[in-house]
């Protein structure tokens, strides 16, 4: 078994590339933001809800659809109207032109912001358990 079939930056792997097909799809969406008709897509989150999503919660306690964990049953999640998987940044005033396109430009951009520096950070997470594993076996 080599150093880089480890679960660990297998997962970082995968979300990496999760980040990379989402940055596609999200630039693609710009390009036909004058598009008439066009809708824009997103991927969904990978299972497990993102790298640390499992590190996050303390043991015996659940994750609601906001990413928080809920140690008391009583605990309320940040919008209750709003149902579980609910994104409070998200605008829902304007989001379809008359023309049927429904691309926001400034949402797309937000997201691309988001995704690069999420990318940024699981690449550096990556490199710094391969400086760890390179230590640990005195490859260093």
């Amino acid at each position: 078994m080599s150093l880089t079939d480890l679960p660990i930056l297998g997962m970082l792997r995968t979300r990496m590339h999760w980040h990379q097909a989402r940055q596609a799809l999200l630039a693609e969406n710009v390009a036909n933001a004058d598009l008439p008709g066009f809708r824009p897509r997103d991927l969904a989150e990978p299972a497990g809800n993102g790298v640390g999503a499992a590190l996050a919660a303390p043991l015996g306690a659940s994750v609601g659809g906001d990413g928080l964990a809920r140690t008391e049953p009583a605990h309320f999640g940040l919008s209750t109207q709003d149902g579980p998987n609910a994104d409070p940044r998200r605008f829902k005033g304007f989001e379809v032109r008359p023309s049927g396109n429904g691309v926001n430009l400034e949402e797309e951009m937000m997201k691309a912001g988001d995704n690069q520096s999420d990318y940024q950070l699981v690449a550096s997470l990556y490199q710094k358990s391969l400086d760890a594993l390179k230590i640990a076996v005195g490859k260093r």
